[in-house]
């Protein structure tokens, strides 16, 4: 029942330290010392190849060292393989602090003071109180519900979308894209959290962005592709949009003459939101492997007909 790992090597090192002191019974291996092929049940791993999850003929789990799982590629994993993405106390606190920046960020016109100081330029702009706010947080998954219950403390009235209908007190709810007109124009600011699937592909585009208020904000910490770009900045260029904090991006990092590295109304960060830490991830995935070996349901379990 042996788990190689496949993925950033300092990261590695200090799981495979952390397996021979929390869990000696779970034979660790890192690539490239893989040895026996046939030895390996569990892959670690950020974007497994088709190749090395063919050379492994026993191959029962794939855990995703990330919260997503939108980076692997489905059909090269055979069905009778679980799919598992990271559920980790550290990736929850991190999407809340950034989530709760982001909006305060927006809310209290950053990018306007950011741009006057370089002109050194002294305009206060009128505060906006957070009860006439309205915040929309696309996504109602672990990440997303964190941070709808961090940001109820500040007084923005609050909605959620999701795929599905879901129940929060004192949130307004939409599901379904049949309900995305009637999400949208109440959003002043929105904040992407969605897992990345054919359906919410692009769901960050022009078509949307014209449904909300004139001045709203964006915040995409959920995967590029639910953006695209060009879209915004005609949407910042043309004013309808007010500002834009990304922390993920189509190509990453993004070529040094893309437009958003000195666009003013845009605030980009390197993919930093959520990162997990490396004795809680390892901890988790501890957790995980006993929980299938004893038949137990793994926290994170993939389904494979919605893609998270």
């Amino acid at each position: 029942m042996t788990l190689l790992y496949k993925a950033d090597p300092a990261r590695g090192q200090a799981w495979q330290v952390l397996f021979a002191e929390a869990a000696p019974d779970l034979p660790f291996r890192l690539w490239p010392d893989a040895g026996d092929l046939a030895d390996i049940r569990y892959l670690a791993a950020w974007q497994p190849s088709a190749d090395l999850v063919a050379s492994l003929p026993n191959l029962e789990v794939i855990f995703s060292i990330g919260a997503g799982v939108d980076q692997f590629d489905m059909d090269a994993i055979p069905p009778s393989v679980s799919v598992v993405r990271m559920v980790e106390p550290g990736i929850v606190q991190g999407m809340v602090e950034y989530a709760v920046f982001a909006t305060l960020a927006l809310h209290r016109h950053m990018l306007d003071y950011v741009e006057a100081q370089r002109q050194t330029r002294w305009s206060p702009i009128r505060l906006v109180p957070a009860g006439e706010r309205r915040v929309g947080v696309l996504g109602l998954g672990n990440l997303g519900r964190a941070v709808i219950e961090r940001l109820k403390a500040f007084g923005f009235p609050l909605a959620a979308w999701s795929r599905s209908a879901h129940a929060i007190e004192g949130i307004d709810g939409y599901a379904g894209i049949e309900q995305l007109p009637a999400f949208l124009p109440r959003t002043d600011i929105l904040i992407c959290l969605l897992p990345l699937t054919p359906e919410t592909r692009g769901i960050l585009c022009r078509e949307s962005f014209a449904m909300l208020p004139r001045g709203a904000g964006i915040i995409n910490a959920g995967r590029g592709g639910h953006l695209l770009e060009q879209d915004l900045l005609e949407a910042l260029d043309n004013g309808h949009l007010s500002g834009a904090v990304l922390d993920v991006m189509a190509d990453e990092p993004p070529a040094a003459d893309h437009p958003f590295w000195h666009h003013p109304r845009i605030l980009m960060t390197p993919h930093i939101a959520s990162m997990t830490q490396a004795d809680s991830a390892g901890r988790v995935l501890i957790d995980n492997i006993r929980r299938h070996r004893n038949g137990m349901p793994m926290h994170g379990l993939v389904r494979r007909d919605l893609g998270y």
